[in-house]
């Protein structure tokens, strides 16, 4: 079989590959002075076999995502271009640390950017909560990260 007749998911390697791949990001996000902020309240690991579920649907391996939709899970969230911007770069970065071939590598970040439009925000008046007592996470920038040095 031509490397071209398989899925996204079969050229990275599977699903070990993106449970790699995502243990990698989810570290730097729960270290990241500001991303961290929005999943203080969430297992790490869960965070990461969801991300590792919902990606092996979305690059043609078996699917066994059974989450809601990007759109709805981050419905109660201010994600602002520089915070999905952000951790695009946090992905990109361990995309590289785990050694994912450029042209995969780049087709990764490709699938990941389509979910840009569903997911960012311009205010706290887009987002929706799902139940009366959620709360709309909305937090700035820390100082030391919007400072440069």
């Amino acid at each position: 079989m031509a490397a071209i007749d398989k899925s996204l998911y079969e050229r990275v390697g599977g699903k070990a590959t993106l449970a790699r791949v995502h243990q990698t990001l989810y570290n730097k996000i729960y270290s990241h002075p500001w991303m961290k902020l929005y999943f203080e309240q969430k297992p790490q690991h869960v965070l990461e076999n969801q991300q590792t579920d919902f990606m092996t649907m979305l690059m043609g391996g078996p699917n066994q995502y059974a989450g809601k939709t990007p759109k709805f899970a981050h419905q109660h969230i201010v994600i602002t271009n520089e915070l999905f911007e952000l951790r695009q770069q946090l992905l990109a970065e361990s995309l590289t640390e785990e050694n994912i071939p450029t042209t995969l590598k780049q087709e990764w970040l490709a699938a990941d950017e389509t979910f840009r439009r569903a997911l960012v925000k311009n205010s706290i008046q887009d987002c929706e909560v799902a139940y009366a007592n959620q709360e709309i996470l909305n937090f700035k920038p820390p100082r030391a990260y919007t400072q440069s040095d």
